[in-house]
């Protein structure tokens, strides 16, 4: 891939509008029990205190969203889903052979459950987040609000209070899951708020493979939004690969805060795919704070038409001998954009740090747009941090190559493609996952 000497553009700052505010109220915030209750009365007032954010903080200097049409969006009500268009097949195809170790599958006013009994008498917990109120509110009390704040901005608040819909996913100490879990986000309809809340832990000694989805129809003239929460804990020795796949229909406006915390000796293997969504503005942090931790984020996506990703991702390193590796793969077309902000972070004390973040951009017109913007910010002294970035077009040799040996043109640029993510897709463990991200760039290169 050609690669473009950076070159730094002085811009005059466009004047900030103002975007419409929401129109739910303390009504809308459902009951909980204890300390679930005590968390969403705090997202509650927090919520109200926040604006929404605009292109004056620097966290949003790249994504502008003063036109959501924020006071049109509502909460789906109870069965809703009875109303909707229903999810797609392809959606519910089980991961390994034919069948899922469990799946949970989230609906618009309800959602399904299934687990393998043998995984629940091993204390395994898989469920949606309204059973979990109910059931194990003990639990819940050790996972919500343990990881993300609801102050860090509009949209953690306005999930940690009104989230309608989540998954609960408990692995007990030393429990080894064989058969990988699934829960699919199914978000039809227009001017629905949807709104999800995904809370992980993986206790000491134990391991499990996680793939989450979420995607919709594709309305044309329509609006609907998400705002979700993911909060992951990986304890002592641990281990959880975690698969996470958005294909939102282009009417979509998707927000999200993420973080996953990683104790002592634990291993997190972290994988994002987009390729949906009018707007994805995404904060993922990963926090290394046990010695020996170890986590990888690996990212794609695929932009096409007037799409806008941002991805802003944080390695942050809080003990000694810890281990990261970020690498995220993106192309582009038409007039599209994506934003891509990486940080790693080394706190005091952190000696032998060893991280590593790379972003690889493929624009594939001329009126689409990759901003790459790695960072460091190290506070020890014995380390090794390492970043790049890339923006690029389609290399002539192996287009020349291909079509020498009588590939046409288009057929030449998408093998090249797939090339250029096969490292990413290599790393999602499941054939008919894969297959399926493969098929949604075949349609965008078409």
């Amino acid at each position: 891939m050609e690669e473009k000497p950076k070159v730094v553009v002085s811009r005059t700052r466009k004047a900030v509008s103002t975007a419409k505010e929401f129109n739910f109220t303390e009504a809308d915030v459902r009951a909980g029990k204890d300390s679930v209750a005590s968390y969403r009365t705090s997202a509650w007032n927090t919520f109200k205190k926040l604006p929404l954010p605009d292109t004056s903080l620097e966290a949003w200097r790249r994504t502008d969203i003063h036109q959501l049409p924020a006071d049109k969006f509502k909460f789906a009500g109870g069965g809703a889903f009875h109303d909707l268009p229903p999810v797609r097949e392809d959606l519910l195809q089980p991961l390994v052979a034919d069948q899922h170790g469990g799946q949970i599958v989230l609906l618009p006013g309800g959602s399904k459950i299934e687990l393998d009994e043998k995984l629940a008498k091993q204390g395994v917990i898989f469920t949606d987040l309204r059973n979990a109120e109910e059931k194990h509110p003990d639990l819940l009390a050790k996972m919500i609000g343990k990881t993300v704040n609801v102050e860090e901005g509009k949209f953690s608040a306005l999930a940690g209070a009104f989230a309608q819909n989540g998954v609960v996913l408990y692995v007990p100490k030393g429990v080894v899951v064989e058969e990988p879990l699934h829960s699919v986000l199914w978000g039809p309809g227009t001017d629905i708020a949807h709104i999800s809340h995904i809370l992980v832990l993986v206790d000491d000694g134990a391991s499990v493979t996680y793939v989450h989805e979420a995607a919709s129809p594709d309305l044309k003239g329509a609006n609907s939004m998400h705002a979700g929460l993911v909060e992951i804990q990986v304890m002592q020795n641990a281990s959880l690969k975690f698969v996470e796949l958005q294909s939102w229909g282009r009417h979509v406006w998707n927000f999200s805060h993420e973080r996953a915390r990683v104790e002592r000796d634990g291993n997190l293997d972290w994988i994002f795919g987009a390729i949906g969504s009018r707007i994805t503005k995404n904060f993922s942090e990963l926090d290394l704070a046990g010695e020996g931790a170890q986590g990888r984020m690996s990212g794609f996506y695929f932009t096409d038409g007037d799409q806008h990703l941002d991805h802003d991702t944080q390695q942050n390193h809080l003990a000694p001998h810890t281990t990261s590796d970020l690498l995220f793969k993106g192309a582009l077309k038409g007039k599209s954009r994506s934003v891509w902000q990486g940080m790693i972070y080394v706190a005091p004390g952190a000696q032998k740090t060893d991280g590593y973040q790379a972003n690889r951009n493929l624009v594939l017109s001329d009126a689409a747009r990759a901003d790459s913007i790695p960072g460091l910010e190290i506070l020890a002294d014995d380390v090794r941090c390492t970043h790049g970035a890339t923006v690029g077009k389609l290399e002539q040799e192996p287009l020349f190559y291909l079509k020498s040996r009588g590939i046409p043109q288009k057929e030449a640029e998408k093998i090249v493609v797939e090339g250029f993510f096969d490292p990413i897709f290599q790393r999602i463990p499941f054939e008919g996952v894969r297959d399926r991200f493969q098929q949604y760039i075949a349609d965008k290169m078409a």
